[in-house]
């Protein structure tokens, strides 16, 4: 209503001016921070657009002074896509993952680069590898872990052969919904998921579609594709895929841990500066001997440094043979950080570190 009408008796009209000059200012303060942006980035040469470590202190920083009623996560997303809009002046980021589109690791594409990155969906783990190693790609976003099935082992053997490196990671929570053209779960007669969305949706899945065939694909997105040409079946996907696909969501968060999360890693052919707040992952061997894996994990701790992850791969060079995939707190460059991995390579048989980068944010 106009400014002066009788009805405005709360000062409706006035409010809404002052909303129109505060974006009236905002936009002048971005713009202004994108010629900044600008200028840093011809400062810089040829060097690298992306900077991990200097993004996660600036949303750190933001996170810090927000003082609301703005949510965190909404300053954090918010931000996010400032960061993206900004960097994208300076040069387009291509960034590989899991394809088709609609899948999780699109979702984490988004939350970690904004809308601005250019997306480039692989067929395949290995595909997203390749592309980053041949330059077809700057990035790749691959999942690692998930909460409630554990380790994925093509990410963590391809971590493995590769000369790239970890430069981020994603904590990304995993809300499953259940997509059908049929009104009910029980009317279905295949359900299309990856194999991991089918084991985190087992026990729902038992309760509620216990006739329906199991039928795992190469994506959740794949799966809803399948869903949408298939009228008795469903598939086991994001609401993302679900508008991308057509396909009506007849129940959702139908994952049967409730904190169901996917951690995935950014990788690239580039190395990380310190943030402040940094993980560091590195893979190793242990001699074969007693107490083989003891003495080679025991500096870690001697040198007061935390570790978060330690995880078992057949090494695929012989029988019995494995390798041990391991997180710790801090930055390589850390004093105590490179203290313990010193004195691990002294004691392993075989040490590659695989990257330091930021703790992923909330």
């Amino acid at each position: 209503m106009p400014a002066d009408d009788p009805r405005d008796t709360g000062g409706i009209g006035a409010l809404r001016e002052r909303i129109d000059a505060i974006d009236a200012q905002m936009l002048e303060l971005l713009n202004e921070r994108a010629r900044c942006a600008s200028e840093i980035g011809h400062l810089k040469g040829g060097a690298v657009v992306y900077r991990p470590e200097r993004e996660a202190q600036v949303l750190r920083r933001l996170g810090d002074l927000n003082t609301g009623p703005l949510p965190a996560a909404a300053v954090n997303h918010l931000f996010v896509e400032i960061i993206s809009a900004c960097r994208a002046l300076e040069r387009q980021m291509r960034v590989a993952y899991l394809g088709p589109r609609g899948t999780y690791s699109e979702d984490a594409v988004g939350k970690q680069f904004g809308a601005q990155a250019d997306l480039d969906p692989c067929a395949s783990i290995a595909e997203v590898f390749r592309h980053v190693e041949s330059g077809a790609a700057g990035y790749g976003m691959v999942p690692t872990e998930n909460s409630t099935e554990g380790g994925i082992g093509t990410t963590l053997d391809l971590l493995l052969a590769t000369r790239l490196r970890i430069c981020g990671e994603v904590q990304l929570p995993i809300h499953h919904c259940l997509l059908s053209k049929l009104p009910a779960a029980a009317e279905i007669e295949s359900i299309y998921a990856h194999a991991q969305s089918l084991g985190q949706c087992n026990s729902w899945l038992a309760q509620h579609a216990p006739n329906a065939a199991r039928v795992p694909v190469a994506s959740n997105a794949e799966a809803a594709r399948r869903a949408a040409l298939e009228p008795r079946s469903g598939a086991i996907a994001s609401q993302g895929a679900a508008r991308l696909y057509g396909v009506p969501v007849i129940a959702e968060n139908i994952e049967d841990e409730a904190d169901n999360t996917t951690r995935f890693l950014v990788i690239a052919d580039q190395d990380v500066a310190p943030s402040g707040r940094d993980k560091t992952t590195f893979v190793m061997s242990a001699r074969n001997r007693p107490g083989g894996l003891n003495e080679v994990l025991g500096p870690i701790a001697a040198h007061g440094v935390s570790m978060s992850r330690l995880e078992s791969r057949p090494s695929r060079t012989g029988l019995w043979e494995y390798v041990f995939f391991v997180d710790v707190e801090g930055h390589q460059s850390d004093s105590a950080v490179a203290a313990a991995l010193t004195a691990v390579r002294e004691r392993a048989a075989f040490l590659k570190i695989l990257g330091s980068y930021p703790i992923a944010r909330a």
